[in-house]
């Protein structure tokens, strides 16, 4: 083989390698892509906040009737770890209802997803499965199944206009395998 084919086996080779390599990095091989961490992604979330809260008491049965809460949520990570854990405390503006909960929210390094558990301490009680999901930029979408009024509906979780001073999460249902949402929660939280 002569000087010039050789080069030219040579330079056709290098460009089948960057092909290839180029191809693997594509939609057609994403687990080849580099996975985003999102291990951090409720550090927004530590610290005390002031809570304003919506609650539609009578869920997927068209009613508009929101009770309105004011209170904390105090949201602290544990053993110097990723995982946080939260203390909520709000009472009815009329002074009659009061919610008293505590969320702790686990990530797992490995499916790089967050899990979000309800806590009873009163009864001594963990909610599962959890919530599950994770963030994509400045909004967190958060999903499981549970039973209400004997059918099996979708629950989201979503946590959106975060900033330093404030941020806002709701709960939805769905009915319907997820083509309408019934928003039923509202928190605000601010600084």
């Amino acid at each position: 083989m002569n000087l010039g084919k050789l080069k030219v086996v040579a330079l056709l080779t290098a460009a089948m390698v960057v092909t290839i390599s180029l191809h693997a990095q594509t939609a057609d091989g994403p687990a080849n892509l580099p996975q985003r961490d999102g291990s951090h992604d409720f550090d927004f979330l530590i610290g005390d906040w002031k809570a304003h809260v919506r609650r539609l008491p009578d869920r997927l049965n068209k009613s508009n009737a929101w009770v309105e809460y004011d209170g904390i949520s105090n949201h602290h990570k544990l053993l110097d770890s990723n995982a946080n854990f939260e203390e909520f405390d709000v009472t009815s503006t009329d002074k009659k209802l009061r919610i008293k909960a505590q969320t702790l929210r686990l990530y797992n390094p490995t499916s790089r997803q967050w899990s979000i558990y309800l806590v009873d301490l009163d009864n001594g009680t963990l909610d599962v499965p959890p919530v599950v999901g994770g963030f994509t930029g400045n909004r967190g979408e958060f999903f499981h199944q549970e039973q209400l009024k004997g059918r099996t509906i979708l629950v989201r979780y979503v946590w959106l206009n975060i900033s330093p001073k404030s941020s806002r999460m709701e709960q939805s249902y769905s009915p319907d395998g997820g083509k309408t949402w019934e928003v039923n929660w509202i928190c605000e939280l601010s600084r």
